[in-house]
């Protein structure tokens, strides 16, 4: 899969510009506060239908308009094809092959893979972080797990609703109740399967790259304890089970004590938790490692490469680190996009980016 040029207009501090790309790697060049992370953020959003940056509409119109778009042009294996995002202050429009769609038509036509220096935050920042982040990766390539992870959460809404208002007894609640056991129950047991198959590939990145005697593993940690490979039945018993314990507990409350919205995932170095115990050196190394390893999970899943991002890998990387990383690009047939303080030695198509405006070579 390769993106072939993008349109974007009134993206931030960048020039309304039009940009063909190359089909392995592209690298964007200039002095920090220029623009080359919002150029990525822009790819990104176009592919995505979110930033990497904000979940606020209006930080990612520019300065004194109401709106902005992108447009992409696309190869998979299939045929030429094309998506756009446009925005206002208050919602988003999404199209594919210049149809209207909805977002959930929108995710996944192209999987996009991001490396950020903010991505630190999966391994020190809260367990919400860490789900959203992969509620968010296991939906682009699996679309069953995004209609799960929507009914899920407008069951749990609808549930901590009804416990804040102490209306546990109305017959209705019984039946969302049920439902939302139903559905959590779906979305742990793609959980479980997403953290199983991406742990056989974590530990060998991680040594391939970086550190040959270290074993890397990730653990998903749910409310209802280890397990290992359990049908959705069983989950949902356990739920049942969890649910009579806390019954009371919850109306005290006034909302869920529950469901996957109270789960974690822990990345482990050599047994130990990396948050705790890694240094930053290692902790950029497990989160790009996990990134690589999504590579890995998509090709296997969509029969399709997916589109890397990197921003700022020089400062955020020692030469070591940054010199196995694109070597390890220069291996796969991936398509790169890729932004730097200093150049690169690597063939790739350059753009130059100097306060908001974009000059390719």
């Amino acid at each position: 899969m390769q993106i072939l040029d993008m349109n974007m207009i009134n993206f931030r501090n960048l020039d309304d510009e039009h940009l063909e790309f190359d089909r392995r790697f592209n690298l964007f060049l200039g002095k920090n506060g220029q623009g080359k992370t919002s150029i990525l953020e822009a790819i990104y959003f176009t592919m995505t239908g979110k930033s990497f940056r904000t979940s606020k509409n209006k930080e990612m119109i520019k300065y004194g308009y109401h709106k902005m778009g992108s447009f992409v042009n696309y190869e998979d294996k299939i045929a030429l094809k094309s998506l756009s995002v446009k925005i206002d202050e208050k919602k988003k429009f999404y199209s594919y092959n210049k149809k209207n769609v909805k977002y959930g038509e929108f995710l996944g036509k192209i999987n996009v893979i991001s490396f950020i220096p903010e991505d630190i935050e999966l391994i020190i920042g809260s367990p919400s972080v860490r789900r959203s982040f992969f509620d968010y990766e296991i939906a682009q390539a699996d679309p069953e797990y995004y209609l799960y992870l929507k009914s899920f959460s407008k069951l749990l809404k609808f549930r901590n609703k009804y416990l804040k208002d102490r209306n546990t007894r109305d017959p209705i609640f019984e039946i969302y109740n049920l439902e939302f056991i139903k559905y959590a129950s779906l979305v742990i047991k793609k959980r479980i399967e997403y953290v199983k198959n991406i742990s056989r590939l974590l530990s060998l990145n991680y040594r391939k790259l970086f550190d040959g005697e270290k074993e890397l593993s990730l653990v998903y940690k749910s409310f209802l304890g280890e397990m290992r490979s359990p049908t959705v039945e069983e989950i949902e018993g356990k739920i049942k089970k969890s649910y009579e314990k806390v019954r009371e507990r919850e109306l005290r409350y006034g909302y869920s004590l529950i469901g996957p919205q109270r789960d974690d995932f822990l990345f482990l170095l050599s047994g130990k938790e990396a948050k705790a115990y890694s240094s930053q050196g290692e902790k950029k190394s497990i989160v790009f490692a996990l990134k690589i390893s999504e590579i890995d999970m998509i090709i296997k899943e969509k029969k399709e490469t997916p589109i890397f991002i990197i921003d700022d890998i020089s400062s955020y990387f020692d030469s070591i680190r940054k010199e196995n990383i694109l070597k390890y690009f220069q291996r796969r047939e991936i398509q790169l996009f890729i932004s730097s303080t200093s150049d690169l030695d690597i063939d790739a198509r350059r753009f130059h980016i100097d306060r908001g405006g974009i000059s390719g070579e």
